[in-house]
């Protein structure tokens, strides 16, 4: 049976732009209606950010007991047998931690009374779409229209995803570990799920494009990255070109020429994302594009009147915590109020071993126009709390970028144990404008990693107390 509805907001994607937005919308008393699908919480719920972040912490307590059982244990504690690991229960576990925060959103979502349609939507026009649900077809018609359809994984050409070749949608719902595991692409989503897999005992191989690991960041955040990947024995090939796979064994070819043979059970591939754009009509809209993008304004407003676009769909960085700020401002700007997307920064976090948290300016960066800057860096080796909790001996360190003449904040950077816990810190202190001084006169908290901000800010000025 068909039926028709019409709503003042339309939302396409239950991720975390489109399911903000909705709410948002609602809490603001706009008639709202949200289609997706899948499974509410998008990507970064479902198959990304959290499962990922859940296998992550599995991994590393994994570790740590097969630490304890070695002979000579860490910290006066030992075990007389080495662990074992039944990874379809560690799955388990990742998908309560999953499956709790959909049914959150899901709860949200009809406490603010926003309608929610299951199936897929095909527009028509630009404000009307067909969605097809398990008890027929719906047709919508929008006074607004909020796209927010997130991305997916690419595959390499000649590499397509199926059996032993698979994105990080499957390797996070693996029911066995695999021997060995080839990982194509070093960025970030490759080298943490990487690290992850051999944290629990599976034999990884890396093998990327260009010439470094983690190419969107500079090279002193890269470098303890890069040591204990060699440390815990994983092979890492840079300027490899991958020709095929065959027989459980990768190919790829070397900077040199050479042939490089990598056996496999599994090959990972994680050579970026991009927008999903195909298979919902997108081209009957009539919005314009910007490359493979849709295009918006600072307001997240397409070409089309009334016609918004938000998350993944519209651009760089691929983050779930921009997605969701331009879906709040898009819920306000249809309310009526006045608000523009101009963040001074979008933090950047790297859950590798050990961990990068990047906002704003690196020195390169800033040093590449008129500006003078002051850098300063402070070391966790000289931090009680990372002692305290064995991370001090990564090569960690907090570092600040800020403008000479008046000590203003344009970057911070940190690489080492739960430095994203600190991204927050950084966000705020370059959102609200803040100077070495202002950072330099906030007491923090004794032990805490946070107060490595606050040497890093003393160090800009000339005075650090602890190095």
């Amino acid at each position: 049976m068909s039926e028709t509805i019409k709503t003042r907001v339309l939302v396409v994607g239950g991720g975390p732009g489109g399911y903000v937005t909705a709410l948002r919308a609602a809490q603001l008393g706009l008639q709202v209606t949200l289609v997706e699908g899948d499974r509410l919480g998008g990507t970064c719920l479902i198959r990304g950010c959290i499962p990922s972040k859940a296998l992550i912490h599995a991994a590393a307590k994994f570790s740590s007991v097969r630490e304890a059982a070695k002979q000579g244990g860490s910290l006066g504690i030992s075990l007389s047998v080495e662990p074992t690991l039944n990874l379809s229960e560690t799955v388990r576990w990742k998908d309560g931690v999953v499956n709790r925060l959909n049914e959150g959103v899901a709860g949200l979502l009809r406490r603010a009374k926003v309608q929610v349609i299951s199936g897929w939507a095909s527009f028509n026009d630009a404000r009307s779409c067909v969605v097809q649900t398990a008890s027929g077809a719906v047709t919508i018609t929008a006074e607004h229209v909020v796209l927010a359809t997130g991305s997916e994984p690419v595959a390499l050409p000649g590499l397509p995803f199926g059996g032993p070749i698979i994105s990080s949608t499957e390797a996070l719902s693996l029911q066995s570990l695999p021997r060995s595991l080839a990982v194509i692409g070093a960025g970030y989503i490759g080298l943490e799920l990487g690290s992850a897999f051999r944290k629990l005992g599976v034999d990884v191989t890396v093998l990327e494009a260009q010439d470094r690991i983690l190419p969107l960041y500079d090279s002193a955040l890269v470098k303890p990255v890069a040591r204990w990947l060699e440390r815990a024995g994983v092979a890492v090939h840079l300027g490899a070109t991958v020709m095929g796979f065959e027989a459980g064994s990768l190919f790829a070819r070397s900077q040199d020429g050479k042939t490089l043979a990598v056996k496999a059970e599994q090959v990972l591939v994680t050579v970026g994302r991009r927008p999903r754009t195909q298979g919902w009509g997108l081209e009957n809209m009539g919005v314009d594009m910007s490359g493979r993008f849709v295009y918006v304004d600072d307001q997240c407003r397409t070409s089309m009147r009334n016609v918004w676009a938000i998350g993944d769909l519209v651009g760089e960085p691929m983050l779930e915590h921009k997605a969701a700020a331009q879906g709040e401002m898009v819920a306000e700007l249809i309310a009526g109020q006045r608000r523009r997307f101009n963040p001074v920064a979008i933090p950047a976090v790297c859950f590798t071993e050990p961990e990068i948290v990047s906002v704003g300016l690196s020195p390169g960066d800033a040093g590449a126009g008129d500006i003078e800057v002051i850098n300063a860096q402070f070391p966790f080796a000289a931090n009680g709390r990372a002692l305290s909790m064995e991370a001090s001996d990564t090569g960690g360190f907090v570092r600040v970028v800020a403008r000479k003449h008046d000590r203003r904040l344009l970057g911070i950077q940190a690489v080492g144990a739960h430095v994203s816990e600190l991204s927050g810190e950084f966000a705020l202190a370059l959102e609200m404008g803040a100077t070495l001084e202002d950072i330099a006169g906030v007491i923090h908290a004794h032990p805490t990693l946070s107060e490595a901000f606050f040497e890093t800010a003393l160090a800009g000025l000339g005075h650090a107390l602890h190095v």
